[in-house]
């Protein structure tokens, strides 16, 4: 007969507690450097075993530096997560894998109605569809003269446009030079969502949130007559309140706080700083310009459709995005059922998948070898008319 020592038992348990952790961690390391769908995938050490490496690029800003880098070195696809890939070679497979039927990836937290990160392809195309009128181009055709305001605005005193858009009103920061503080919530709310998206936090813009809550209220106090994005939204509400409730419209007008004014204002400056670099693209937008207004075809300001029939001013602008896009992280899809294989990977199910604008728009395959030019012309070319889809 085996006598156990009762008194001894703690001990064996407490070493045991003592090793599960690191016999946890071995195992985790083991799986993503060795048994990993992905392990042969080059990246970053860290990359591979954490999403902690992804967190701090995106907390530091330099994220689509660094993944241009790592593709020059390592070619169309590299690994940025334990279970994320991210590619380039024209994006065309990522592209069509999401119009086929991927959902949003998260970043991270659940919310009830956030478009943007929705990772449910259910869920996203449901909430598309109820407020897919007010974004309409129809729509925003309609809001044409509401932006003019804030152009004359500009003209005079570089006014703001998000807020007459989406409430009627200007913020007015520009009106009384100052800012009242909510310049700088937009800034930090897009610093942070960068970075606290990557860990699972659900309020990435409590704060801006606030804004949009005061914002709307007070524009349904006020009352207007213009057809702006929250009379649609409005709108939408009292047609079916009970699947686009006051609370999905509050964020929906945070989402345009949020992504429209930064993105806005980072897509003019770069068109603006790269003709003012190159003087000669500068020269040639102003002659068509001057081109049309003695030809009567333009007026003041310009209108959309007077626009669209300016092919250099169309090709200044697409440039100015492609040198300096908006967004510089990730967009990440998941990947259905049944797995896809994307540029001879075979991606399994719930992993993901996504492009980084920065990286796609210095492909050499796509705009030519010098990538790393302003070249508005290389859009004027017809059978690079295939460009289009990738800005």
């Amino acid at each position: 007969m085996i006598i156990f020592n009762d008194q001894k038992q703690p001990g064996y348990l407490l070493a045991a507690f003592e090793i599960a952790p690191a016999i946890l961690l071995f195992s985790w390391f083991l799986y993503q450097r060795v048994f990993s769908p992905f392990a042969r995938v080059p990246g970053p050490y860290w990359a591979s075993l954490s999403r902690v490496w992804l967190a701090y690029h995106s907390y530091t800003g330099d994220l689509h530096i660094v993944t241009m880098r790592l593709h020059e070195v390592h070619g169309k696809v590299v690994r940025i997560a334990p279970s994320e890939l991210q590619f380039t070679v024209r994006a065309r497979h990522v592209i069509v894998l999401v119009e086929v039927n991927v959902g949003y990836d998260v970043w991270q937290g659940r919310r009830k109605f956030d478009i943007f990160p929705e990772r449910d392809d259910r869920i996203h195309s449901a909430q598309r569809r109820l407020i897919s009128r007010p974004y309409a181009m129809t729509s925003l055709k309609v809001l044409e003269p509401y932006v003019d305001n804030a152009i004359q605005v500009f003209l005079a005193k570089l006014g703001d446009v998000i807020g007459e858009v989406t409430f009627s009103k200007r913020f007015g920061f520009m009106d009384v030079e100052s800012d009242d503080g909510s310049f700088e919530q937009i800034e930090t709310a897009l610093r942070s969502a960068a970075w606290i998206g990557q860990i699972g936090i659900a309020s990435r813009h409590g704060s801006l949130r606030k804004f949009a809550v005061r914002e709307v209220a007070a524009r349904q106090d006020r009352g207007s007559d213009h057809q702006d994005i929250l009379t649609k939204l409005l709108a939408v509400h009292k047609e079916k309140p009970e699947q686009f409730d006051y609370s999905d419209l509050v964020s929906m007008a945070n989402s345009n706080i949020f992504a429209g004014s930064d993105t806005t204002a980072i897509s003019t400056r770069s068109i603006i700083y790269h003709l003012l670099k190159n003087p000669g693209a500068k020269r040639r937008l102003i002659e068509e310009v001057d081109e049309h207004w003695r030809q009567g075809k333009l007026s003041d300001p310009v209108t959309i459709v007077e626009s669209e029939k300016m092919p250099y001013l169309q090709a200044a602008m697409y440039e100015g995005l492609r040198m300096h896009p908006a967004v510089g992280m990730t967009l990440p899809r998941v990947v259905p059922q049944g797995g896809y294989d994307i540029a001879g990977c075979h991606m399994p199910a719930g992993s993901v998948v996504g492009v980084n604008p920065w990286v796609v728009h210095r492909s050499k395959e796509v705009y030519g070898q010098d990538v790393y030019a302003f070249r508005p012309e290389r859009w004027l070319i017809e059978e690079n008319s295939d460009m289009r889809k990738f800005p």
